[in-house]
């Protein structure tokens, strides 16, 4: 592989950003997600450009993949980069994946709903839904975009955020997943976060480690789930449920649980978007 073409996505949301911990850093209109955490979130998507650019990587491509997609600082960005900003985007979180990147690297993840000491665990809302299963197996929005990039054939191959969302990610991925472990969550809204200096010091290592196994032949391979791909999602309470199963194709298993059967992982990416934006308050 050579660096002429070794293209990376750098798909971004920002939870699991260095030094978040609680809601007002990552809510537009708050003041600390104004004054800090947009900042935060751009110094991480840095250090981890810098790292693949040193490892090799030549080409890259940022989606930001928080809220409405609206929240790195396009100023302060690695001007090697290019963004993928606002939403609705068609790929949403993994907008850029259909053209052809040779790997796909998460930073400022979270792990899924209802994990223990995990920081802001959620899965696509907070408020809105429990859990979320492709073919039984129950998924969060790390498995999520791994599998949208595993039908295209590409691997993640690097994974930033605190200690369950790496360790949900190697899960998914496999062992040869590099991981740069920012904060400790003690809780929801608590952790133990790094100093600054070194968790971006820890997120421009792994990403270094990460192109170079991948030109190696020594990545994580595809996370590819089997098709036709049965999506279920388990709300929070029956309204949601009232609401998402106004969507064509779907079946109702109990008060809370919908569930649609997709030819595809694109089709059930996309079914999962609109079902959860149906059920909004």
């Amino acid at each position: 592989m050579s660096k002429q073409n070794l293209k990376i996505l750098i798909a971004v949301d920002m939870e699991g950003i260095s030094g978040i911990t609680y809601w007002d850093q990552v809510t537009p209109g708050h003041a600390e997600y104004l004054s800090r955490g947009r900042q935060l979130m751009t110094d991480d998507v840095n250090a981890a450009i810098a790292g693949l650019a040193e490892g090799g990587a030549s080409e890259f491509v940022v989606s930001d993949g928080h809220w409405n997609g609206s929240n790195i600082l396009i100023e302060s960005l690695d001007p090697r980069a290019r963004l993928n900003f606002g939403s609705p985007s068609p790929r949403a979180m993994m907008q850029g994946i259909d053209q052809q990147p040779a790997a796909v690297v998460l930073v400022g993840y979270h792990a899924m709903a209802g994990t223990a000491y995990a920081n802001l665990d959620h899965t696509w809302s907070d408020y809105r839904i429990q859990r979320v299963y492709l073919n039984d197996r129950q998924i969060g929005e790390i498995g999520l975009n791994g599998a949208l990039a595993g039908y295209y054939g590409v691997p993640i191959i690097a994974a930033t955020g605190d200690q369950s969302a790496c360790g949900e990610a190697r899960d998914f991925f496999g062992d040869a997943l590099e991981m740069a472990v920012v904060k400790t969550a003690t809780g929801q809204f608590s952790a133990e976060c790094l100093p600054l200096v070194e968790s971006r010091r820890r997120i421009h290592d792994a990403m270094h480690r990460a192109v170079q196994k991948l030109k190696q032949g020594h990545a994580p391979s595809p996370f590819v789930v089997g098709a036709p791909v049965r999506l279920a999602v388990e709300f929070l309470y029956s309204r949601h449920a009232d609401r998402a199963h106004l969507m064509p194709g779907t079946e109702r298993l109990s008060g809370t649980r919908i569930e649609y059967v997709a030819p595809d992982m694109p089709t059930a990416y996309r079914a999962f978007r609109a079902l959860s934006t149906l059920a909004r308050d």
